[in-house]
């Protein structure tokens, strides 16, 4: 785990750490040649410099984000945004699906939008794969 992301979970109340380590863990393991680094002040894992897959601590829970979620043929995640994102909240470590996890992170990488030349298209998404 890198400083950036440590630091990130080491702020983090118990509850929300316990989710936080879970995701980790998971997304490294599915994904492990992505790039992760804090973005926007939450981890964020990358494949080719295209964000694919993070989470955040909200007010009230965890939030997992799949940048291209809502393209994905899969059960679970709610639209997030006015983009292709898609969202699963957690308050407790328990909540957190392992089984509907791992779908969700294989299917990541195969259904990608271009979000990292988002700003250079003026707003318009295209499909990578």
């Amino acid at each position: 785990m890198n400083k950036d992301v440590e630091a990130y979970h080491n702020a983090l109340t118990e509850t929300d750490k316990q989710i936080c380590e879970l995701l980790y863990k998971e997304i490294t393991k599915a994904l492990p040649d992505a790039e992760n680094k804090v973005w926007h002040r939450h981890p964020v894992w990358f494949i080719e410099g295209n964000p694919i897959v993070g989470y955040s601590k909200l007010k009230d829970c965890v939030r997992l984000l799949f940048w291209s979620g809502q393209s994905f043929d899969v059960q679970g995640l709610e639209p997030e945004g006015s983009f292709k994102a898609a969202e699963a909240r957690y308050t407790t470590v328990k909540e957190v699906k392992l089984k509907d996890l791992r779908i969700w992170l294989k299917v990541a990488p195969t259904v990608q939008w271009d979000y990292k030349n988002i700003v250079k298209r003026r707003g318009r998404l295209e499909r990578l794969v």
